[in-house]
């Protein structure tokens, strides 16, 4: 980090990849070809507490532009962020949105001084990115995959991203997460072949001349899950997909994924502490605890749309941030925490500065993770 720190954390925030016109395949959903900037200029609050549309004040560039990252990577370190999460997406056999990394981030003279991996986003494509037509429910792209893909994927991602210098590593093994358990299973035919596929991936990895592969988990809640990938009626939970898989950890992508935010921020971070608990308690791997900025997924939507989570400002941001911080200092070995999000505007779940709070977001990490 480029700010002092008794002790170093990795501080990842997620990266969603849309924020560029350079991907033909979006100008379905985005005829401006300014990427999803589109949605976000045109968002309008629809109901008191929301304030909508927020501005960026580095303005709407092009995140697959290299000076536009380099200027977004010396701002992230200065500010104790010093690892980008990409939502990398594989569809109908080729990738979608790895501008934003390829072009924009290795394409930064800097990007070496700044860590990142992989979040395989294998959810299904649909209407959602449309602002015309959010609400039809139909998939363009399936995020499940099948064997074959599955091996072209894991032998890309080895060679193009695992063996740069600066892709982030736990014990010397490149960290990749996946976001949609249950759609990987449902792709590769069961848990069974499922597991065959990721021991399939680590001999990849070895093979390329790494100690083994770190494969990271996204949880949800604990509900009932599909363990099968073909049954439903062979259900379990999200710790027996992680048993059963053999995940090395896992994290979160959102707090709305298991906690009621309807009372405000503040008043259900303690919800948020008792499930980081029971997930220790729990699970048979490191959990890396989570924070998420906020939620208000309105600006994809003509209509309004919850949940919405209200009162997240900077200062009650920084409560959520001790607190994952406590649980890292207690429990983990590696001090990292993931962030949802650096940029996530369309979910109003983003660190980069706005004309409401400023730097606020930014400077709420420094000061817990750099102590400045």
């Amino acid at each position: 980090m480029n700010c002092d720190s008794k002790k170093k954390y990795d501080v990842a925030a997620f990266i969603w990849p849309s924020y560029t016109g350079r991907e033909p395949r979006a100008y379905q959903f985005w005829e401006q070809r300014i990427g999803e900037w589109q949605s976000v200029l045109s968002a309008e609050s629809r109901e008191e507490g929301q304030i909508l549309p927020r501005k960026p004040l580095w303005g709407t560039v092009d995140e697959a532009d290299p000076n536009v990252m380099e200027f977004q990577i010396k701002e992230a370190l200065r500010h104790g962020v010093n690892v980008f999460i990409y939502d990398w997406y594989w569809y109908d056999r080729r990738p979608f949105l790895e501008q934003c990394l390829d072009e924009g981030f290795l394409g930064a003279p800097n990007n070496e001084d700044m860590q990142f991996y992989l979040m395989w986003a294998n959810h299904d494509a649909g209407y959602l990115w449309d602002k015309r037509q959010p609400d039809v429910n139909e998939i363009i792209w399936f995020g499940s995959q099948p064997r074959s893909e599955f091996d072209i994927i894991c032998r890309r991602v080895t060679e193009m991203y695992f063996k740069r210098p600066n892709y982030y590593k736990i014990d010397g093994c490149p960290v990749f997460m996946i976001y949609e358990l249950n759609n990987l299973i449902r792709g590769l035919s069961g848990v069974d072949k499922t597991r065959e596929a990721l021991e399939h991936f680590r001999c990849v990895v070895k093979e390329a001349g790494f100690p083994g592969l770190h494969i990271q988990g996204v949880i949800y809640s604990e509900n009932a899950v599909n363990i099968s990938g073909v049954d439903a009626a062979h259900e379990g939970s999200s710790k027996d997909l992680v048993r059963l898989l053999g995940l090395d950890s896992v994290t979160h992508y959102q707090y709305i994924h298991f906690a009621d935010f309807s009372n405000g921020y503040e008043k259900s971070l303690p919800s948020v502490e008792t499930e980081f608990e029971r997930i220790n308690n729990n699970y048979n791997v490191p959990y890396y605890p989570h924070v998420t900025v906020g939620w208000d997924n309105n600006p994809r939507y003509p209509f309004k749309k919850y949940p919405i989570i209200k009162d997240n400002t900077p200062e009650v941001f920084k409560k959520a941030l001790l607190i994952a911080k406590d649980y890292s200092d207690r429990y983990n070995e590696v001090p990292l925490i993931t962030v949802n999000s650096w940029n996530e505007w369309t979910e109003m779940s983003y660190l980069e500065p706005d004309d409401v709070y400023g730097y606020g977001y930014l400077e709420a990490v420094k000061e817990v993770f750099c102590g400045c």
